[in-house]
């Protein structure tokens, strides 16, 4: 099943959803407010659907996405046309609304990069759980370069997937970097032959999405509070989801088919 919300095209496949960013014409990209609410909408619906085990993440075209809207930029555009004070309440309810929405996405969502993944674009993939670069791929956190700073959350996403000297190196000097290197660097997990992007990132989803919904909404979960909260509140929150898990339907089937096999 396919749908357009205009800016986001998801399609459906069994319990893996496809979320393509169809804007080539700009660049794929992402910040301004039709595009943010599309993809807020996408999240709140896989929340909502518990059919839905998994989110494979790309763009349309050559490009994964170039970030903000550069010609808008230019010729002071929408948001960027603001005074610095609305402009700065601008960011909050816009493009910062990305970070927050797949912060609460559920399922796991992996980033299917398929070209250029530039400023906000670079930080839109590092954002998602996991990441597969075709070797077209690259990545540049490229805002210095223009005069500005990563508006939406680039700089603590950035250096939790490539470490802090990494992340300061694409950061301060905006330079682009190959997929081999990021795959070098952990920013990716791998990196396919063009042709098999898609499919690899299908076949990954397709082995996460064979295991009980709601086991992989709590793992994903703890993995987030893992990643900054101390070790006593992982615990506590393991301890509470664990015995919701023992008593799913679902781990009750998969350990009677253990006991017969």
């Amino acid at each position: 099943m396919t749908t357009s919300a205009g800016s986001l095209v998801i399609t459906t496949e069994d319990a893996v959803a496809v979320w393509t960013i169809d804007r080539p014409h700009i660049g794929n990209a992402i910040s301004d407010k039709e595009f943010v609410t599309a993809f807020e909408t996408a999240v709140d619906a896989a929340n909502r659907d518990a059919s839905v085990r998994a989110v494979i993440l790309t763009g349309a075209g050559k490009i994964f996405s170039a970030g903000g809207n550069v010609k808008e930029m230019a010729d002071r555009e929408g948001m960027f046309g603001l005074d610095p004070l609305d402009q700065r309440y601008a960011y909050v309810d816009g493009i910062q609304r990305l970070p927050r929405a797949l912060a609460r996405l559920e399922v796991p969502v992996i980033a299917a990069v398929n070209g250029a993944a530039i400023g906000a674009g670079c930080d839109l993939a590092a954002m998602c759980d996991i990441r597969i670069a075709s070797e077209r791929a690259s990545f540049a956190e490229s805002f210095v370069q223009i005069g500005l700073v990563p508006g939406d959350g680039g700089t603590w996403f950035l250096q939790r997937a490539v470490g802090y000297e990494r992340a300061a190196e694409m950061t301060l000097t905006g330079d682009r970097i190959d997929a081999a290197t990021a795959l070098a660097w952990g920013l990716v997990s791998r990196v396919v032959p063009h042709d098999e992007l898609l499919s690899a990132a299908k076949d990954l989803a397709d082995r996460i999405a064979k295991n009980p919904s709601h086991a992989l909404r709590m793992a994903k979960r703890l993995l987030q509070e893992s990643r900054t909260g101390p070790l006593e509140s992982t615990l506590a929150m393991a301890a509470a989801m664990q015995p919701l898990a023992h008593r799913d339907a679902e781990h009750e089937r998969r350990i009677a088919q253990w006991r017969s096999s």
